[in-house]
């Protein structure tokens, strides 16, 4: 019954190491019955997430073969996230959880809040874009736009980024954000934390300007404050000004319904200057039928003549 999911979850766990690992990622729709599911190896962690309710039966399979990797001795604990129960924490399975829960990827360390019933303070979807501003950050001024907990932030002051100006509303999240800087051992003193609606705080984002690379990371939909479909034209709009002239944008979407396309057109019409590059790959262990409803990283850059 649930043969394909235990042989993607055994292929993936091989040269298994501490860094964050997806194992299963049913939400791509790869494995008919299973889009409900996902699991991820956290070092010693197995976070399983449930994002609609299932069967007792089904449930029941699964949470045998969840003891099966406990039992092996390949995880100290495992945790379920319900996602559809709102307001419902996660629930401990098996074994006991450590004192500090961190995500690990590409030598540096993220904090986890595992327990939290929805987002849990780490998007690993986006490893490959942190790769990717570790490659060209280097003595760069950052713009981190809708910074959540700054991972993206901290990935570029780790290889020497001479300024990173992280914008999220979230205070909360800005937070998390300086305890990742922390919990690094990342130096402060050039990192700004802005608590601001972005789309209503250009000047104060401009005067730490101009930026060599912006990063553009926003919500599909925010309750009140962004829509990706209306508002995303806000910020592209903005870019000639916030930018140095041989600036870099990684523009970033995560919505279902909304095409690579949708991001060239509008960079086309708001800001003709920054010219279309190419778009990251994923981070494979995310198969999906169709890669236009997953997660879609372009590199923009300025023509400067």
């Amino acid at each position: 019954m649930i043969d394909s999911v235990k042989n993607e979850v055994y292929h993936n766990l091989e040269n298994k190491t501490q860094d964050f690992r997806r194992l299963f990622h049913g939400r791509g729709g790869c494995f008919e019955g299973f889009e409900f599911l996902t699991m991820d190896s956290m070092n010693t962690i197995l976070f399983v997430v449930y994002f609609n309710e299932i069967d007792d039966s089904l449930d029941d399979v699964l949470k045998e073969f969840f003891k099966e990797l406990y039992d092996k001795q390949l995880f100290t604990c495992v945790v379920l996230q319900r996602r559809y129960m709102k307001k419902e924490k996660s629930e401990l399975l098996f074994g006991s959880m450590p004192k500090e829960c961190v995500a690990h990827e590409n030598g540096l360390q993220y904090h986890l809040n595992l327990m939290n019933n929805q987002n849990i303070g780490f998007f690993a979807d986006m490893q490959n874009g942190r790769t990717y501003i570790q490659t060209v950050a280097k003595n760069k001024s950052v713009l981190n736009l809708f910074s959540y907990t700054c991972s993206l932030g901290v990935a570029a002051t780790f290889v020497g980024a001479s300024k990173v100006v992280n914008v999220d509303m979230s205070k909360s999240a800005l937070s998390t954000g300086r305890a990742n800087y922390h919990l690094n051992n990342l130096n402060t003193n050039n990192i700004e934390f802005m608590p601001y609606n972005i789309l209503k705080s250009w000047s104060r984002i401009k005067k730490s300007g101009p930026y060599d690379i912006i990063i553009i990371d926003p919500p599909s939909f925010q309750k009140s404050s962004f829509a990706a479909s209306k508002d995303y034209s806000k910020i592209v709009r903005r870019l000639i000004d916030l930018s140095a002239p041989k600036g870099e944008i990684l523009a970033c979407l995560n919505d279902p319904y909304l095409q690579s396309a949708f991001l060239i057109e509008l960079f086309k019409q708001e800001a003709p200057e920054f010219k279309f590059q190419r778009r990251l790959e994923n981070v494979k262990t995310f198969k999906s039928v169709d890669e236009e409803k997953s997660l879609k990283c372009l590199i923009f850059k300025r023509d400067s003549q």
